[in-house]
């Protein structure tokens, strides 16, 4: 059987099987990520070049002393796989070398992630300062779900750093974001806010879903925590929900995090984390392909000046609003574009159905990340809960629509967007 040795970026595996016995310890400290995307996380059982899933929910001991020596800790092995299982740990290690980070933990999606983050480290009579820039369901935890535990929360405009001074007090524990932002791409100065998070003793936790590992590092620029919705770009082929948190503080790791885990059960299952490991060893491939789509589509957008449509924000473009500090953290642009359309409430909204309802190619859908392009009105889909007033203090305005590049051919989909133009007047 095949011997697990510890999380992080240091892999080592033992191979065993009937026919042959050999050990390899292999570091990963020189590796270049498009590797770790492919070797991270070994662990082969019969010498298998696909990795291994692992059905199982509980795990058959040696003896009644070693059952007590895993409950203990004092052996290393699985005991349930609500606590840990082979292939979920595959998963971990190899997102976890690829983000740079000291530990990872799955989770069965993105929100879960959000969830037992907050919850783990939080109590009632906290505090919470966020970026107002949420996605909808990331809103609801923060602004909604917290609260009710007696966790208080305050949501301010994140792309001002005297707002995360001033918002800050003594019982906060927490700042919250995401750069670029869901759905409006705002882009927030992740190591200037780490700085003012350390200053008053809260941690910071950044959902780096449309970022991705590949463009933006959130550890290495000051951040505790990071966050990930691993259905998006991570599988790219819409089949599986996941999620995943990262960090390098190991006592917060065993401490807090774990435990929470635990006991509470937000769990990744061995099929959903086997279709992930194998789809990290594309990710980097292409997220990259992605991102340079969107920077041409982007570009061509601003470049026809069309009278229907207000603004394109696309982060690497010069007039993004955050542009500087999109340059500066951001190695790409991401494969995200947002399209904001022209008129009152009614007129833009109406010109931003009738430019989703002529698309052919590309596919109305709330997903994103995904290898086919997608295309939504957050209005109406992703940030319907929230009251109008919130959604407008955020960007989430009746004409905006939110477009993820895919894998397409690059000049199908501009002729798709371009004559889909045409149809809205």
């Amino acid at each position: 059987m095949p011997q697990i040795v510890p999380k992080g970026r240091c892999i080592r595996f033992k191979v065993t099987n009937s026919m042959t016995e050999s050990s390899k310890t292999w570091s990963s400290k020189t590796w270049r990520p498009k590797t770790l995307a492919v070797r991270a996380g070994v662990n082969r059982a019969f010498q298998e070049t696909s990795e291994a899933m692992f059905l199982t929910s509980g795990y058959a001991y040696n003896s009644a002393d070693q059952a007590a020596a895993r409950f203990s800790g004092d052996d290393p092995g699985h005991i349930y796989s609500r606590f840990s299982n082979p292939t979920v740990q595959a998963f971990e290690e190899r997102l976890a070398a690829l983000e740079g980070a000291n530990f990872c933990r799955a989770t069965t999606s993105g929100m879960a992630a959000v969830t037992a983050t907050m919850l783990a480290q939080l109590s009632a009579g906290d505090h919470i300062v966020s970026s107002r820039a949420l996605f909808g369901s990331c809103n609801y935890v923060v602004a909604e779900l917290c609260p009710r535990f007696g966790i208080e929360c305050t949501l301010i405009d994140g792309t001002d750093l005297a707002q995360w001074e001033a918002a800050a007090r003594p019982e906060t524990k927490v700042f919250f974001l995401e750069t670029p932002s869901n759905p409006g791409l705002e882009v927030l100065d992740i190591a200037a806010i780490a700085k003012v998070a350390k200053a008053k003793g809260a941690r910071l936790v950044v959902d780096n879903v449309f970022a991705t590992p590949v463009f933006q590092k959130p550890l290495d620029l000051g951040a505790d925590l990071v966050i990930y919705s691993a259905t998006k770009h991570m599988d790219g082929q819409g089949r599986v929900l996941g999620g995943a948190i990262l960090g390098n503080d190991e006592a917060f790791l065993a401490d807090i995090l774990q435990p929470f885990l635990r006991n509470t059960g937000p769990t990744m299952s061995a099929f959903n984390a086997w279709v992930l490991l194998k789809s990290l060893e594309t990710f980097a491939l292409r997220v990259e392909a992605m991102a340079a789509s969107a920077a041409t589509i982007a570009t061509r957008l601003v470049a026809q000046k069309s009278d229907v449509l207000k603004q394109v924000l696309y982060p690497h473009l010069p007039h993004h609003p955050q542009y500087d500090i999109a340059k500066k953290q951001m190695s790409a642009g991401g494969t995200l574009i947002t399209l904001e359309f022209a008129g009152d409430t009614d007129t833009a909204q109406a010109r931003a159905f009738a430019f989703l309802n002529h698309l052919k190619l590309i596919d109305v859908s709330n997903n994103l990340g995904d290898a086919k392009s997608l295309a939504t009105h957050p209005r109406t889909t992703t940030h319907h809960r929230l009251a109008e007033e919130a959604r407008l203090a955020q960007g989430v305005t009746p004409g905006l629509v939110r477009f993820s590049c895919g894998l397409e051919d690059v000049d199908d989909l501009w002729e798709d967007i371009e004559d889909s133009l045409t149809h809205v007047c």
